[in-house]
């Protein structure tokens, strides 16, 4: 049984988001939310309530602090339509593998946007593709929730922006010039997909385009 609803969500405003000189002394996982990603999240909490009213939801969400942070925010007005919250860390940021300077790190961003979001792995870290490949597992997983008797009706994903792209280009088959052309969600933005008769969902959100 497929849920109706499979509904995407970057985390709120991260600290990095605000002051990318944090990345040189604090961990990307350990990044928190800003008072307006906490905003952020609220309001995308009411959202989603209006959208799926009394139905069930699902919930997974990256381990790291920001996409916690966002989903406690958002459960203050699903509270009762969670089913079930699971941690999970193939949904998690890419690794940009060690602390650096920004100044390094924009030269890297550049580098990588040059040459190519997905094939070019980070320093130490992942590429686009190794996160492909992970978020792939997790697919394969959430597959499987699918098929367990009174699975909920809607699904929840909160996670980080180039994962959730890879998300949707793993699912609607996209290849990877059509992923290179659109731009990671922003901040909070819900990606919602909606199952069609066929049982084939339908993306009824936009990303922006580069």
């Amino acid at each position: 049984m497929k849920p109706k609803r499979i509904i995407l969500i970057r985390h709120g405003e991260s600290q990095g988001n605000f002051d990318n000189s944090l990345y040189e002394t604090t961990p990307d996982y350990a990044l928190k939310l800003t008072e307006q990603g906490i905003s952020q999240a609220r309001q995308a909490g009411e959202e989603i309530k209006s959208l799926i009213s009394d139905e069930s939801i699902y919930v997974y969400f990256s381990p790291f602090f920001r996409a916690r942070e966002t989903f406690e925010h958002i459960r203050e007005s699903i509270d009762k339509n969670v089913a079930k919250a699971i941690e999970d860390p193939r949904i998690r940021e890419q690794d940009w593998g060690h602390l650096r300077h920004p100044d390094e790190n924009m030269g890297i961003m550049k580098a990588r946007d040059d040459f190519s979001t997905f094939y070019f792995r980070l320093p130490d870290g992942e590429s686009g593709a190794d996160v492909y490949d992970r978020v792939t597992t997790f697919m394969d997983t959430m597959h499987r929730d699918f098929e367990k008797h009174n699975y909920p009706e809607n699904v929840l994903i909160v996670s980080h922006g180039l994962t959730i792209r890879l998300f949707l280009m793993r699912w609607f088959h996209w290849s990877v010039e059509e992923f290179e052309r659109l731009r990671n969600p922003r901040n909070c933005q819900m990606i919602i997909m909606e199952k069609q008769i066929d049982n084939h969902y339908l993306l009824s959100s936009e990303l922006s385009k580069r």
